[in-house]
């Protein structure tokens, strides 16, 4: 959207991919999956990880798939809760401590998610935050795709139209 006019420019969509992690047993074998409503979708797995693991992998494998102007739908507080809350800022200014002085978590993701997201622009990408298990048919699907992933250790990746669960 132009600062001026507050309309949208054209081939300026904003595109919405809802993301979601998980895990069978928290460590145990896990899936990540990311899905554009009316789109593509893609699911990956780990075979020993943590449930917080998959939900960062799942942003990163999402942007990483898709240019332009997103909206990332999770019902994890700890993705959206780090951009919204400027989490990363702190977590950068102590030297990927967090605030215990103990090293950050999951850097090995957060590291090139949060570069990600920086080199795009906070006006190109932002964070929304879903409850799980409340009946959003997309939050739905990702988390089937997800504990898909999990179970069958396995990875998808085509059209939404074409999913057969």
């Amino acid at each position: 959207m132009s600062a001026n006019d507050g309309k949208q420019a054209p081939g300026s969509e904003v595109v919405s991919i809802y993301t979601d992690g998980a895990c069978i047993g928290n460590p145990g074998p896990g899936g990540w999956a990311w899905v554009v409503p009316h789109g593509m979708f893609a699911s990956g797995c780990e075979e020993m990880t943590t449930n917080q693991r998959m939900e960062v992998r799942a942003v990163l494998e999402a942007l990483s798939a898709h240019d332009g102007r997103v909206v990332v739908v999770s019902d994890s507080a700890y993705v959206v809760n780090c951009f919204r809350q400027h989490w990363w800022v702190n977590w950068k200014a102590r030297g990927w401590r967090n605030a215990k002085g103990q090293p950050v978590a999951n850097q090995d993701l957060w590291r090139p998610l949060i570069e990600l997201v920086q080199n795009r622009g906070f006006d190109q990408v932002s964070f929304r935050w879903v409850k799980g298990h409340s009946g959003d048919p997309m939050n739905e699907l990702v988390d089937k795709l997800a504990t898909e992933a999990a179970t069958e250790q396995r990875c998808r990746k085509g059209m939404l139209q074409d999913i057969t669960m």
